[in-house]
């Protein structure tokens, strides 16, 4: 596997991975590399392998496209030169970037196949994330590279229907690209192996959200929805722990300080993906708010399964994959942006003890069958139809 992440903090990638080992398969993978990192673990049975490449989070378009280049020599590299030693049965290239599938160009030429895994859609993301850039010619270039990289793979794999609905639109063979949904890991996440908390038992309704602290997900609206609730629901005795990392958090913990609630608001950086469960286990309610745009129109948050996993109520931005996966009665949802709206299904969760209980149950119960147990099965077997190829 290649993948310009850090291991540890990339789920999907550690899902699969664990998986193939567990099957009976040896998995190497080639990530970035942080200063305090050691260059080659053993870590649950996968080796990783870190190039000298780190992430720049925040940064602008070009150094991000420096990074990417940097990465794709580096990986390319390393993949070629252990190959001849290991003599890989498969490569697997998780995007961001989609071009990184050109690092398994050498492999490919001797006939190993290449599985490419799109976490999401590269053109969409760009066009979210840098704004300023984005313009038809770059659109148009983004599109070119994604089409490429998907021409010299063997298959792809994405992350739900709405992505391969998309891909075919773009003239994308059917029957080259699988689903392999992000779903939360039932052994890691667990509520029987936490402590556990019933709703606002010490008195204190605590919101949480774990993951990155990025403009794509709208933590603004949710300080705003504290904010509104610590004035008109004074009765509501509100803490918001925040997990994660981003360039959004100087902007966060100043608009928290403005709204005049930054004695609420608990900034906690980033923990391992180990942590997260224990995180969710001591809050009341996981928020998912994640700003509405193209790019978003096609992805889910993994967020709200994991809190859901975890057995507490999740309130998320009414999004279309949100309301097609999670019917009326568990998830509760709120218009995108609206801090009113989010505020309002804050307190409906809290004021509705018997609603609460039956929207847990419900929404466990979709998690449940559609965890990572069941999904790695047809992940497993995709992965070894293309071994036997």
């Amino acid at each position: 596997m290649v993948v310009h992440s850090y291991y540890d903090e990339d789920p999907r990638v550690r899902r699969e991975a664990e998986s193939l080992v567990d099957a009976g398969h040896a998995v190497d993978v080639f990530a970035l590399r942080r200063e305090s990192d050691s260059l080659e673990e053993v870590v649950a049975g996968v080796h990783v392998r870190r190039l000298g490449v780190q992430r720049h989070q925040g940064a602008g378009i070009r150094v991000y496209l420096r990074e990417y280049l940097s990465f794709l020599v580096r990986a390319g590299w390393a993949l070629t030169l252990a190959h001849r030693r290991r003599h890989y049965g498969l490569v697997q290239v998780h995007s961001l970037p989609d071009f990184l599938a050109f690092a398994a160009v050498p492999l490919r030429l001797t006939g190993v196949p290449l599985l490419l895994d799109l976490h999401e859609a590269m053109p969409e993301f760009f066009r979210s994330r840098f704004p300023r850039t984005s313009n038809p010619l770059l659109y148009r270039f983004l599109l070119f590279q994604e089409r490429l990289s998907i021409g010299i793979a063997t298959a792809v794999v994405t992350v739900n229907e709405a992505m391969v609905d998309r891909l075919v639109a773009l003239g994308v063979r059917a029957d080259k690209v699988h689903v392999v949904v992000n779903r939360p890991s039932l052994r890691r996440f667990d509520a029987a192996a936490q402590p556990a908390r019933a709703f606002a038992e010490d008195g204190t309704i605590r919101l949480v959200y774990a993951g990155a602290l990025t403009p794509t997900y709208e933590l603004d609206v949710a300080l705003d929805a504290v904010g509104r609730l610590a004035t008109d629901r004074p009765d509501l005795r509100l803490v918001f722990d925040v997990y994660g990392r981003g360039d959004a958090e100087l902007d966060l913990r100043r608009r928290a300080r403005d709204l005049g609630i930054a004695e609420r608001v608990r900034f906690h950086g980033r923990i391992p993906i180990e942590s997260v469960p224990g995180a969710v286990a001591a809050a009341d309610i996981g928020l998912a708010p994640t700003r509405v745009d193209r790019f978003t129109d096609v992805s889910l948050s993994t967020k709200v399964f994991e809190y859901a996993a975890m057995g507490k109520p999740v309130v998320a931005s009414r999004l279309p994959l949100v309301e097609r996966t999670f019917p009326p009665g568990t998830v509760r949802t709120y218009e995108p942006g609206n801090s009113g709206s989010l505020a309002a299904a804050i307190g409906v969760i809290a004021d509705d003890p018997a609603a609460r209980s039956r929207a847990v149950a419900a929404t466990l119960a979709i998690v449940r069958e559609r965890s990572w147990e069941h999904e790695a099965v047809g992940y497993v077997q995709l992965v070894e139809d293309l071994l036997r190829g």
